[in-house]
């Protein structure tokens, strides 16, 4: 789908935000690095003798012309991080009925994004190109290219800009890709901080979608990652397979690019992206937030104790609080669950003494940096939405 398709159906209403969707197939070895190439030779001779007839397409949406995509998914292998994740601490998920839980199933995990149709992308012919300002030495990257590479496995929460206070557009992950600095470190990228000439970078799709990052904010540190698993297993194609992109601490719309296949180095004066030329931010750090999940909104719970509960999240600052207030009262302080990293969000509790009748629940959280969370009222438009979330309940 190319921009000006796109717009034209966005015009028209007939494109908006997707709802979580995903397909499990495929999996990984964390001991065989690279291909199952017999494997993927059988595949991809199935696949072969089932769509005779058909033009072989390295890349594809849908379909029979998809079936070389699905079987080169079915023979990736994921090889063993040569930085694994840290283990989850004991305590970070709280076994509490209705709260989400701590890592986010790739089942259940947030789609939003403008495809039509997912694109099925075959692995095998799929390439990178990096290039642009300030790119000394242009690379070209295979998928394989990627995996012999050394791999890095992270614990990160992503956010999507469209996620209204107290929204589902939030997951946690455990990601497994290529470090991204280090990449663009080889092509002789340097940040802006260091003289580099180029303060943006434009990561497009195969689909043609543009997606622009602060060149800072990928190389200050953080895990910046092309991500080519996620759970332990290869991309889900409607999570970006073969590769995408994972930033902690930006939303997805500035950062998120999935089905990635070109990273051009430039600035924020020469190019708007796509969301960009539509009103939105060129910038947009994640801004703290945090969720009440039980009791539900409307619910009606006994009265006696009853256990409030969520999730909170700054990423790439981490959360240091969260606090309660019932109706008007003073705000009170609730149990935070263990803390994985600042890249990920935090679980809480509150074991309220509920007493008849109607009640308001508000949540907010204060992170790392000592900033509490704003109780401003703020449109998703132009770079998230803020204030504080709340439910109504009627104890019985």
């Amino acid at each position: 789908v190319s921009e000006a398709g796109r717009e034209a159906d966005l015009d028209a209403g007939r494109v908006g935000p997707v709802m979580p969707v995903d397909g499990r197939v495929g999996g990984s070895d964390p001991g065989r690095p690279g291909w199952d190439r017999r494997g993927f030779v059988i595949a991809a001779g199935a696949t072969a003798a089932a769509s005779a007839g058909f033009a072989l397409l390295g890349r594809s949406l849908s379909g029979a012309d998809g079936r070389d995509a699905v079987a080169s998914r079915r023979a990736a292998v994921l090889p063993r991080p040569g930085s694994p994740a840290s283990p989850v601490p004991r305590g970070a998920g709280l076994r509490i009925p209705g709260v989400s839980p701590f890592v986010t199933p790739n089942g259940d995990f947030y789609r939003v994004d403008t495809a039509l149709v997912v694109p099925k992308v075959d692995a095998t012919s799929w390439r990178l190109r990096l290039h642009g300002k300030g790119v000394t030495r242009p690379l070209t990257l295979s998928y394989d290219d990627l995996l012999r590479r050394e791999l890095v496995e992270r614990d990160i929460t992503l956010t999507c800009v469209s996620n209204e206070v107290g929204g589902p557009y939030v997951g946690n992950a455990r990601w497994i890709g290529v470090r991204l600095a280090e990449l663009l470190a080889e092509c002789g990228v340097r940040p802006p901080s260091e003289g580099g000439p180029a303060d943006q970078l434009v990561a497009r799709s195969v689909d043609g979608m543009t997606i622009g990052s602060p060149v800072e904010d990928l190389m200050d540190g953080r895990d910046a990652l092309l991500a080519l698993g996620m759970n332990g297993e290869p991309l889900p194609f409607a999570h970006g397979f073969p590769v995408r992109m994972v930033v902690p601490g930006l939303y997805g719309f500035v950062s998120a690019c999935k089905w990635i296949e070109d990273i051009e180095l430039t600035t924020f004066d020469s190019y708007d992206p796509y969301w960009v030329k539509r009103g939105w931010a060129r910038r947009a750090p994640v801004k703290t937030q945090s969720r009440i999940d039980t009791p539900k909104p409307f619910g009606r719970p006994k009265a006696g104790t009853v256990m409030v509960a969520g999730v909170a999240w700054a990423q790439h600052r981490g959360i240091d609080k969260v606090e309660i207030r019932v109706d008007d009262g003073p705000w009170q302080q609730a149990r935070l669950a263990a803390e994985d990293s600042r890249d990920t969000w935090r679980q809480w509790s509150f074991p309220w003494q509920a007493t008849k009748g109607g009640h308001t629940l508000t949540v907010r959280a204060t992170d790392r940096t000592g900033a509490v969370q704003t109780d401003r009222r703020a449109r998703t438009i132009p770079d998230g939405a803020s204030g504080w979330h709340s439910v109504v309940v009627t104890v019985e």
